[in-house]
Parts: structure tokens; sequence; C-alpha cells
């Protein structure tokens, strides 16, 4: 296959790649990256090939125009790599060297979205581009005023986006014609606060009044004063207890990000009593159900104390997404960011289903599962007179 290099340098001078991996070293002591992947993303409105590897697990981006960018990928592969994978609309190609150097390459059919479908592209759906300057990002040091991410800060910019992404999703599920309540319980810096703000206010001009609530004073008077900066006047601080919060009767949506134990079922029971239609939370520590859970055939599970930990956070949000989906919520259980950052990665996703109705299957389920582990769950005492009897 001597025309390889021709090929593949005319689709990536198109824009035809829509993704590629390059992998299996050929010499593995020269220190290059054991794998590389690039995709197209737009920079201030011209397409161009980003190049990416991982180094000390930190992820590693280099944008480049599409012609340099055809010579930089042609070359790597004849030289450092022995296999590619190229996604084309028309077909997957794959690229594979001998060790004597002679390429053979493979076409299947395609499986990557094609150029009118970049939504399904990750790189592509993000909300906030990099190369496109967000202030609050700018003024939080995740970005230079050229748009740029500090390479220190590309995890909390993956991770911002992913919330975003998770909003946006549900957006449909907010309610229509009014303005909208949004309550942050222990927002702490605030980055998904904010981040939250230029979605729904700057990016989608709804009609929102975010209020981000914390028990730390410091943290408030910080975002008070970037709030004001940025002129975001329908994004309000307080210092105060998720559990006593008795500002608003009404809210429409509760995001809780990382509040500890039962701290994230007080915001969780008073989002349903806000009849919030969108309800998203990442749970933190959770100690509440670690003394309770109690099960002989469990024994072997329950007698190491990692594995008892890990269990009781898992039965703990099978607890929140069930008592949720009883009370009238569909509920998702997503990964909110890779299990190499955080084993606590979970985000309860819940939007409303209906007006109140009770899942009898639902409360079937969890009552089995709550006496079968023995549990006493929080939560389900909050929510009490929304819940069916017991018994």
């Amino acid at each position: 296959m001597d025309n390889w290099r021709e090929q593949i340098m005319g689709w990536m001078k198109e824009a035809a790649v829509i993704q590629a991996t390059l992998s299996q070293l050929r010499v593995k002591s020269t220190g290059a990256p054991s794998k590389v992947m690039m995709r197209p993303v737009v920079v201030k409105g011209e397409t161009v090939y980003q190049l990416e590897h991982h180094k000390d697990n930190k992820a590693i981006h280099e944008n480049l125009k599409l012609e340099d960018a055809a010579v930089r990928v042609t070359d790597l592969m004849e030289h450092t790599y022995r296999q590619a994978l190229i996604k084309t609309e028309e077909a997957d190609v794959q690229l594979l060297f001998s060790k004597k150097g002679k390429a053979t390459m493979l076409r299947k059919p395609p499986t990557a979205a094609g150029k009118g479908s970049l939504s399904h592209n990750r790189e592509k759906n993000r909300i906030i581009a990099e190369g496109e300057a967000a202030p609050f990002l700018v003024e939080l040091g995740i970005m230079t005023k050229d748009g740029r991410v500090h390479a220190q800060k590309q995890d909390k910019f993956r991770q911002i986006n992913r919330f975003l992404e998770m909003v946006a999703d549900v957006l449909d599920a907010l309610p229509k014609n009014k303005e909208l309540t949004v309550v942050d319980f222990g927002c702490g810096k605030s980055y998904l606060t904010f981040a939250l703000y230029h979605l729904l206010v700057i990016q989608e001009k709804l009609p929102v009044r975010i209020i981000g609530l914390d028990l730390k004073k410091d943290v408030i008077a910080f975002c008070s004063d970037l709030a004001a900066k940025l002129g975001y006047d329908k994004l309000q601080f307080l210092h105060g207890d998720i559990a006593e919060y008795s500002g608003l009767d009404q809210a429409d949506m509760v995001v809780t990000l990382h509040a500890c134990d039962t701290a994230t079922d007080a915001a969780l029971a008073k989002a349903v009593r806000w009849d919030a239609s969108v309800i998203l939370s990442v749970p933190c520590c959770q100690h509440e159900l670690f003394g309770q859970v109690d099960n002989s055939m469990l024994s072997p599970l329950l007698y190491h104390g990692i594995l008892k930990e890990r269990f009781a956070s898992l039965a703990t949000d099978a607890v929140r997404s069930h008592l949720l989906q009883v009370i009238g919520y569909k509920v998702q259980l997503l990964e909110f960011i890779d299990m190499e950052h955080t084993p606590k990665n979970i985000l309860i996703r819940a939007t409303k289903a209906g007006s109140g109705m009770q899942q009898t299957e639902k409360w079937k389920e969890y009552l089995q599962f709550r006496d079968g582990l023995s549990l006493s769950p929080y939560l389900e005492k909050e929510l009490g007179d929304r819940l069916p009897p017991s018994n």
C-alpha cells in the first residue's frame, strides 16, 4: 500500500477525518506518548485539528491548521506508530505497519458521526469552546484572555463542560414563559454556579435568577464580588445552611454538588417540596448508611471496611434514586467525571415525570431493598408525607 500517505493527507486537508487514533509505538524507548488522538475543532471560526496525548495524567493539546496537521500525523504514522484508526464519513480505515514498514490499509463501514452531525462529537459538543474566552473562566483562572485553557486547568475545564452538557440535555424539562429560579446548595467557589449562569442567561437568553448558598462566609464574599464584577445581576450568593434555608417557596432547578452526607438528602428533600422540575446532585461523603447496613448474606462484603464504605455509598445513591422515582421523577445516574480523578463521580439527574404520581412497583422494590439491608434512611423520613405507607 504505497499511496496511503497521499490518501490520508488528502482527507485531512479537506477536513474529512472525523477522528483518528495513533497507537503501538515502533520503538518504546523514544519517550513518545503511547497514543495520540486527533479530532477537528473550531477555533475562532476556523476548523483545525486538535492533537491530544496524556502526560503525567494531564491532557496535552495542540491545535494545527489542516495542512500542518496532515504533515504531522502522516509523519508520526511513518516513523513513530505502527497502527492508526482513521474515521471518516465514508469509512473507518485501519492502517497497519509490519516490522519491515509495509503498510496495510483496511476499510470498514463508518461508525463516527458525519460532519453534519458534529453535535455527536464530544469535542464539538462542548458548551464553552476553547479559543472563545468566557469572562467568568478568565476571572477564575481557568482561561487566558484569548480563550486558551491553562494546562493545569484542563481537567476543571472538561468537568465544567461535562456538567453543562448534562444541564443542556434537560432544559426542555424546565417551565416555559416564566422567570426560572435555580438554587445551588453548597456552591463553594462556584465554578459550576457561574457556568450555569453563563449557559442559561448568557447563551440561552432565559429569564433566570440563580441563588448560591454556602456555609463559608469568605467564599460567599468572593463569589458575590465576582458576580458584581461580571455584571451577573441575576446571580446572588447567600450564607446559610441547606437544611435550615427557608428563603423560597418554589424553585425550578435545584443543584447540589458535593454536599456532605445527609446534606445532600436535605437538599433533595427541599427540591421535592419546592416542586423542582430538574434536580442535579453529585453526592460527596456518605456516612449515614455505613453504620446501618446489615445483612448476613453480605458478611464477606461488609467485613472489610473499604468494601463496606463503597457498598454503603452505592446503597445510599440507590435509595435516593428510588425514592425520587416513587415520588414521580425520571431519574438517571450518570458519570460526572472520570474515575481516575475521584471515585465520587456519580451525578443524580432527576426530571419531573408526572404530577406527583407514585410508582407502586418502585415503592415495593425500595421497601424490599431497605428492609433487606436494615436501613433507616434520612431522606425517607424527610419525604414521609410524600410517600405511600410502609405497610
